[in-house]
């Protein structure tokens, strides 16, 4: 009996090229059918005897992760914020938990410097009053010469900085791991948290969502910016205290943000939508043909591994 993988990442999440790869190994595959993210109990159901697990941004939780034992090795999510899975039930378990590092990171960067000059010319607000019979030409400010600060230099704060520097942008990064390559090509000064927030013009945040880094933006930390800032947020939600935010927006006390990723997705019922200085996008950051193949890729190959008896590249669980 061929073995069983759960695909959880709906259509427009997957690409031909990964599904191919588990084919080609003659795993039936189960696809989620559905333009959204399964519910618990939809996985639940689903998970029982199957090997494997694609994982999106479904919530993968104890329970899930209990219904698929014993047969269940492996999830392996399509991208690097493993925050929906259970990690202590799967390490209970004894399943890998994978993550497709570096996947979407070209994909991620080209938003965020997107975002950043959305936000720097207000390109939607122009739009906005063109298709309302307006002329409006906002006055905005060029890249060059202006001070980004980037939290969190992985992968996608490295590809950010990279294009910010082709921008002519003095960049100030915070990272517990200084990297020393992207000091020597990008002219990077890794600095304290408190100097991004104190000089940055631009910041953008590239960090996971930990107990240490959960509301890191908030009223004190808006409070020292400068009120010409702009905030940006291609990484998780959890970073900002959106309460806090919509005050700083409001009261001018920052200029801007523009936001890809929300406390609770999809955005709704929410202040911030109510504000003129801000825009929105709806976690779009690793939605490129591209980044979808190569994460896609990387998550079948990692289930691959561990259905065959090796060990798997990016096992978050240590």
């Amino acid at each position: 009996m061929p073995l069983k993988i759960v695909i959880g990442s709906r259509a427009r999440s997957r690409s031909n090229e990964a599904l191919a790869l588990l084919k080609n190994e003659g795993y039936k595959l189960e696809l989620n059918p559905f333009d959204r993210t399964l519910t618990e109990e939809e996985l639940i159901d689903r998970i029982k005897g199957a090997s494997a697990m694609v994982a999106g941004s479904d919530k993968v939780t104890r329970k899930v992760i209990e219904a698929g034992s014993p047969a269940l090795k492996i999830i392996a999510k399509q991208g690097v914020g493993y925050n929906t899975i259970d990690i202590e039930a799967a390490r209970e378990f004894g399943i890998a938990v994978t993550v497709t590092p570096g996947a979407n990171s070209s994909s991620v960067a080209d938003l965020t410097l997107g975002l950043m000059l959305c936000a720097a010319r207000n390109i939607a607000g122009m739009d906005s009053a063109v298709r309302q019979g307006g002329w409006n030409r906002y006055t905005g400010c060029e890249l060059g010469k202006k001070t980004l600060g980037i939290v969190g230099m992985g992968h996608i704060g490295g590809e950010v900085a990279k294009r910010a520097a082709a921008f002519d942008m003095k960049i100030l990064a915070y990272d517990l791991y200084p990297n020393q390559e992207y000091i020597k090509k990008f002219g990077i000064a890794y600095v304290p948290l408190e100097t991004i927030f104190r000089e940055a013009d631009f910041i953008s945040l590239h960090a996971p969502a930990l107990p240490a880094t959960v509301n890191m933006i908030n009223e004190t930390s808006l409070a020292a910016m400068k009120n010409t800032a702009v905030l940006i947020n291609a990484a998780r939600g959890e970073l900002i205290d959106e309460d806090a935010l919509y005050l700083a927006l409001k009261n001018k006390q920052i200029a801007f943000a523009a936001l890809d990723v929300y406390k609770n997705e999809p955005l709704k019922n929410s202040k911030l939508t109510q504000l003129k200085n801000i825009i929105f996008t709806a976690h779009a950051g690793a939605y490129t043909k591209e980044a979808i193949t190569n994460a896609g890729v990387m998550a079948s190959e990692e289930i691959i591994r561990v259905l065959s008896g090796r060990q798997p590249q990016f096992n978050v669980i240590k």
